[in-house]
C-alpha cells in the first residue's frame, strides 16, 4: 500500500503548479493533503477512483485538510470532538479494516511563540487520540507536524534553537510520542541521513541550496514496523514550499 502526504500550502494554487500531474503519476492508494486553504465549493477535483474527504477551516483561506483514498473507509472522524480542534480543520481520522489513518496539520507556534501553549495542549490531545486508537488497531499518522525533531532534521540547528518548530518543548512532545509506541518511518530506514528536508523558506535560493527542515512525517504504530517497505521524500516536486513524503507498507 502506498500513501502520500503533502502540505500543498493552498490547493488551488498548487493545482495550477502541477498538483494533478504528480497525483496521477504517483498513483497512491491514499493521498493526504494539508493547508488546503479553501472552503467547500471553491474547488472541484476530478479524481477518478478516489473517495474524497475534506475538513475545512471556519476561517476563509486558512488551514484545512483532505484525504483522497481508493478504498472507502469504515468511518471518518473530523477533529477531536471539541471546537478548538475542529474550527481550524486540522485533523481527519479514517478507519480502515486493518489500520487507522490520521491526517494532521499541526498548529504553528508562531514566530514569537505566541501560540506555543495552544500547540502543546494540541500535542497532548493528539498523543492521547493516537494511543486510544492504537489500542484498537495500528495507526498511521501523517502530515505537517511543524517540528524538526532532531538536529539532523534541519540545516541550521544551532541558530534555530528555541525558534518555532525547534523549541525544546515541541521536540519533547515528538519524543514522547515516539516513546509511547510509535516509529518515525523515515528515520527507521535512514537513521543518519543528513540533508533530507521537506520544507524550505520562500526566501531567494534557500531551496536551491537545500537550507530546509524535515517537518512532514509518516509516524506509524510500533506494531507496523516490520510491515514497512519504504519511506521517501520527493524533494524534486515543486508547487508548494513543502514537498510530498511517501510511505509504502504491506498489510
Amino acid at each position: 500500500m502506498k500513501l502520500v502526504s503533502w502540505n500543498v500550502n493552498g490547493l488551488r494554487a498548487c493545482v495550477n503548479k502541477g498538483f494533478l500531474d504528480y497525483f496521477n503519476n504517483v498513483n497512491a492508494d491514499i493521498f493526504c493533503v494539508q493547508e488546503t486553504k479553501l472552503q467547500e465549493g471553491q474547488i472541484t477535483l476530478e479524481l477518478e477512483g478516489y473517495h474524497q474527504y475534506w475538513n475545512y477551516a471556519v476561517k476563509k483561506g486558512y488551514s484545512g485538510t483532505a484525504v483522497f483514498t481508493k478504498k472507502e473507509p469504515i468511518s471518518v472522524t473530523y477533529g477531536l470532538g471539541n471546537e478548538d480542534s475542529q474550527d481550524e480543520g486540522r485533523i481527519l481520522t479514517l478507519e480502515f479494516e486493518d489500520f487507522y489513518l490520521v491526517n494532521v496539520y499541526t498548529p504553528n507556534s508562531q514566530r514569537d511563540l505566541a501560540r506555543l501553549g495552544f500547540r502543546l495542549d494540541w500535542e497532548d490531545r493528539i498523543i492521547a487520540h493516537l494511543k486510544d486508537l492504537d489500542q484498537v488497531k495500528p495507526v498511521v499518522l501523517c502530515g505537517d507536524l511543524n517540528v524538526a525533531h532532531k538536529e539532523i532534521d534541519l540545516r541550521n540547528p544551532k541558530s534555530n534553537l528555541g525558534n518555532s518548530g525547534f523549541t525544546v518543548e515541541e521536540r519533547g512532545k515528538m519524543t514522547s510520542l515516539l516513546e509511547s509506541g510509535f516509529v518515525d518511518s523515515f528515520r527507521h530506514f535512514y537513521p543518519e541521513k543528513e540533508g533530507a528536508y521537506t520544507w524550505w523558506s520562500y526566501m531567494a535560493k534557500v531551496r536551491e541550496r537545500n537550507i530546509g527542515w524535515r517537518i512532514d512525517y509518516f509516524i506509524v504504530s510500533e506494531k507496523l514496523r516490520d510491515s514497512l517497505i519504504s519511506a521517501d521524500i520527493h524533494c524534486e516536486i515543486m508547487g508548494s514550499d513543502h514537498c510530498p513524503v511517501v510511505l509504502e507498507f504491506e498489510l
